[in-house]
């Protein structure tokens, strides 16, 4: 778990997120330490707001900052069906132009890159869509969360 701030409309429980690391409109802020602290593409989940906190202002989030303590989330996407289950390592089968179908969202996920292997955590079953516009075998699985 770590301790970090976020704009006051994402801090709910639950909210998930990927880390984009410093905007321009950071430099020379006093909260920088306490802010930029996770690691760059990775994707986190609010597990709680820091009731004792104030809302302090920032250049990026037009309602200011609180305190959340967040944890690396888990990631849902489609892989390759062959050789996928709990435990093996998976990789995205690449990019995908079919911005409309249910799938997309898992063949491109916010936080997984298409270059890495991941470790699947647990098997989903099938994906989404009814049918792959570019022919693939693919699964529903869980990627563990990132160990950064």
């Amino acid at each position: 778990m770590s301790i970090t701030l976020l704009g006051s409309r994402l801090a709910e429980p639950g909210t998930e997120f990927v880390y984009q690391g410093e905007s321009a409109a950071c430099e020379g802020c006093p909260y920088r330490k306490q802010c930029l602290n996770l690691s760059e593409g990775v994707r986190y989940e609010v597990t709680d707001v820091r009731e004792d906190g104030q809302t302090l202002d920032c250049a990026v989030h037009d309602d200011g900052v609180v305190a959340v303590d967040v944890e690396p989330a888990t990631i849902e996407a489609n892989v390759p069906s062959k050789g996928a289950y709990a435990g093996s390592k998976g990789k995205l089968s690449g990019s995908c132009p079919h911005t409309e179908c249910p799938s997309h969202e898992y063949c491109e996920p916010a936080g997984a890159e298409f270059d890495e292997e991941y470790q699947i955590s647990e098997i989903l079953g099938d994906p989404p869509h009814d049918y792959c516009a570019l022919d693939r075998e693919l699964t529903l699985v869980e990627f563990a969360p990132s160990e950064d």
